[in-house]
């Protein structure tokens, strides 16, 4: 995920867990307008992410697939990056001090 390396690269966060922090973030905020959720569970296993979604979501997905023939994976999918990405800091840059990239 592109938000999630740009997010981690300007915190100097190692790449894994810059991932796993922007999806998380991404997955909260879906979760939580749909469902009210206030925790997720989900697993990274090279690059992919395992997400449960909650009944509530499930639902959503199921009807936005059936409104555009949209896979629900897809459709979550892109949630997630456009999340992730609402969530970057846009006049954030690396620290001075960073060494280089």
């Amino acid at each position: 995920m592109t938000a999630a390396a740009e997010w981690g690269e300007i915190r100097l966060m190692d790449r894994q867990e810059a991932l796993e922090a922007k999806v998380e973030q991404a997955l909260l905020e879906i979760e939580h307008l749909i469902s009210g959720a206030t925790a997720v569970e989900f697993t990274v296993e090279d690059d992919v992410v395992y997400h449960e979604p909650t009944e509530e979501l499930t639902a959503f997905l199921d009807t936005q697939a059936s409104e555009t023939g949209t896979e629900e994976a897809v459709l979550l999918r892109s949630y997630v990056d456009l999340f992730a990405r609402t969530f970057l800091d846009e006049d954030s840059s690396r620290p001075p001090n960073a060494p280089p990239q």
